[in-house]
């Protein structure tokens, strides 16, 4: 079973989608096989779906209910600016389509599995070299979640492992001392919705970017959730990340286990994430290799020729 959340602005939009007793709702729950529980909020007249089944059903509910509310808005003349940002409907095979145009879709299986583990799951681990497309899909993957309601916010996050200066001793506010540290997460955002939408979704604080150090003690609900770089944790780090998981959000873990910056490889928490989470059938494992690599080609034959060094070193 897999449950997702989608969210009445206001009492319009409550009337479309529920239509006479409910009736509408009942027919998808029959239609579709799925149990959609809803929460009124009298004070802010609003309403939150929470949408419950298989994963590829509750997919098919979330986008049967964009589509209701589209039309709602299409048929009352809607202003552009009053009318929710619903994605139209993407070719065959495609998750994202960019500010820009550009259409987003996996290229290799290993990308293909990653994308699925995190459409259809809440916690998925991408492991494997750069350049293969784990920050950049879990981004894409994220950015569709957000569009379609499916979560309130995105926050990226990754470890701060200081070389020389000191955080503490570094001019600015917290956000510009580790801006530097963040900036490939930002990177990707900065690729798909453009730098001023995505430093207007931060100022919002619809995308948040905080150092993992400063997780500690929160609890992340309607969110997704981005470790990247997770190779430099420690497993206490690992464990008090993984447990600021809060209702109705996705984690994605990504790292890359041959660039562990960590004085002490062996307790890295992505190495020993999938041993400690054997048994957690919830969490999916995804590894890439040098073949997924999605960088100008040079990068996959440098790779390749590292990972031939490596194992003639053994």
């Amino acid at each position: 079973m897999n449950s997702k959340k989608f969210r009445l602005k206001n009492r319009e939009e409550i009337l479309a989608i529920l239509g006479d007793g409910d009736e509408d709702l009942r027919e998808l729950e029959r239609a579709l096989k799925v149990q959609v529980y809803v929460r009124h909020h009298p004070e802010t007249e609003s309403a939150d779906l929470t949408v419950k089944g298989q994963p590829a059903a509750v997919e098919k509910a979330l986008l049967r209910l964009r589509g209701t509310l589209e039309e709602f808005y299409i048929a009352r003349l809607a202003p552009e600016e009053a009318r929710p940002e619903i994605a139209p409907p993407l070719p065959e095979g495609a998750l994202y389509k960019t500010n820009f145009g550009e259409l987003i879709k996996p290229r290799t299986e290993n990308q293909k599995k990653y994308v699925e583990a995190i459409l259809s799951g809440d916690m998925v681990v991408g492991v494997g070299p750069a350049g293969t497309g784990k920050t950049y899909l879990a981004a894409v993957c994220a950015l569709r979640a957000l569009r379609s309601q499916q979560v309130k916010r995105i926050i990226l996050t990754r470890p701060i492992l200081e070389a020389g200066e000191k955080l503490g001793y570094l001019p600015g506010n917290i956000l510009e001392k580790v801006h530097p540290y963040l900036r490939p997460l930002h990177d990707a955002f900065y690729s798909l919705v453009g730098p001023d939408k995505f430093r207007a979704m931060r100022a919002e604080e619809v995308i948040e970017t905080v150092p993992l150090a400063y997780m500690r003690g929160r609890t992340l609900e309607n969110a997704f959730i981005i470790l990247d770089e997770a190779q430099n944790t420690l497993p206490e780090q690992m464990k008090m990340f993984l447990t600021r998981m809060g209702m109705f959000s996705k984690v994605v873990i990504t790292g890359d286990v041959t660039q562990i910056d960590l004085k002490e490889k062996d307790r890295s928490g992505l190495v020993l994430i999938k041993d400690i989470l054997k048994k957690v059938k919830a969490v999916k494992f995804v590894n890439f290799t040098a073949t997924d690599v999605a960088r100008h080609p040079l990068v996959k034959e440098i790779l390749g020729a590292y990972e031939e060094w490596e194992r003639a070193k053994k």
